[in-house]
């Protein structure tokens, strides 16, 4: 019988493309779930090779970041933004 491939193992394969991520993270935003984000970047990060790969002060961020969404439900922009470009995104405004 041939194994099955997980639900996680294929979001975390579409999220290596570009505008996968850049969508994926653009819904999850629109709901305003601070724990849907916190799992949306972790899935985000998995993507691109884990937390390791990236400098020790996006790593910094991260974990700030994802400790303020848990803690508060609020998030920071400059936290946010630093992420995001270290992902390979960027914020943008759209009308509704």
């Amino acid at each position: 019988m041939p194994k099955s491939t997980s639900y996680h193992e294929i979001l975390i394969e579409d999220l290596k493309e570009p505008l996968e991520a850049a969508s994926y993270i653009e819904v999850v935003l629109e709901e305003g779930d601070p724990i849907m984000l916190s799992k949306a970047l972790r899935n985000l990060i998995e993507a691109q090779g884990g937390i390791d790969r990236f400098s020790s002060q996006v790593q910094q961020y991260y974990q700030k970041f994802d400790q303020m969404l848990l803690e508060k439900g609020k998030i920071e922009f400059d936290y946010l933004s630093t992420l995001l470009d270290a992902l390979g995104l960027q914020l943008a405004v759209k009308i509704k």
